[in-house]
């Protein structure tokens, strides 16, 4: 009895090893990709942020979206998955929020942790210009008058989308006509942001009505700002999603974006944040 005690010990000893071995230690964390869907505004600074959390949490990647928020309100509600939503106007996230109400939620849509949804950042919109300014353009009131005159091309985002929808509401604020306009071949559009500032920084336009943070990561002037009497403040909620994949990471992230080293790069850029 003694010798096959001996003899099997080792056996045992080397199962046990291997099983050791092949089992995950506490220390290990299982790799998780979370998918953001944000504002094309957001491109720059959230792919900032996105490497400073995943350095510091090697397990987890991002994988963002960027695009305008009335387009990626549609892939949530086409079934994308999406673990965190950042959307440029409460607009968007209330369509997608049934908490937000029939009023501004009218299809009844219930996509959004509303216990997760907080304001986020505010940012400004703005009248930017191209090099050197070949119009001479210095305030929203001369540009009113001059597209009025039909003497300048003006760049602004879609109706579907919050920059656009904001330029509309100054419209509105100066007595302007989007159909006059669009007839008298004053206005160009952008799917996004993104493609305004582009037409801007081209010169492709002699003015465009973009956010303040664009402007500044393109290195553009800007020589108005809007009031919030003219268009209203410009506020980025932020959500996890009902169909989130991984909502516990997703939460984490977004928490991570609440902290001061995430409002330092938010402020470097001309983002207001709404947690300080």
């Amino acid at each position: 009895m003694v010798l096959r005690t001996k003899k099997w010990l080792p056996l045992a000893l080397s199962l046990g090893l291997s099983l050791t071995a092949c089992s995950p230690t506490p220390s290990q964390e299982e790799a998780v990709e979370l998918t953001v869907f944000a504002a094309a505004s957001l491109t720059e600074t959230l792919t900032q942020l996105g490497e400073l959390y995943t350095d510091a949490h090697p397990n987890v990647t991002i994988q963002f979206n960027f695009d305008s928020s009335g387009h990626l309100k549609s892939q949530i509600e086409a079934g994308a998955d999406c673990d965190l939503f950042l959307s440029a106007s409460p607009t968007q996230m209330n369509q997608l929020d049934l908490s937000a109400g029939p009023d501004a939620n009218p299809s009844g849509l219930d996509f959004v942790m509303s216990d997760t949804r907080l304001d986020l950042l505010e940012n400004q919109v703005t009248l930017a210009v191209p090099e050197g300014n070949p119009k001479g353009i210095t305030s929203f009131q001369q540009l009113s008058d001059l597209l009025q005159e039909g003497n300048v091309l003006l760049g602004m985002g879609n109706s579907d989308v919050p920059v656009g929808q904001y330029t509309l509401k100054i419209f509105d604020y100066y007595g302007l006509k989007e159909e006059e306009l669009v007839q008298a071949g004053v206005l160009t559009y952008g799917s996004n942001v993104k493609e305004v500032t582009t037409q801007v920084t081209e010169g492709a336009v002699d003015c465009g009505i973009i956010y303040s943070t664009d402007a500044a990561s393109a290195g553009l002037s800007v020589v108005d700002q809007a009031t919030a009497e003219m268009c209203g403040q410009v506020i980025y909620p932020a959500a996890v999603m009902k169909n989130a994949p991984h909502p516990e990471e997703a939460g984490d992230f977004l928490s991570y974006l609440q902290t001061e080293e995430a409002g330092k790069v938010f402020r470097s850029v001309g983002f207001l944040p709404c947690f300080s």
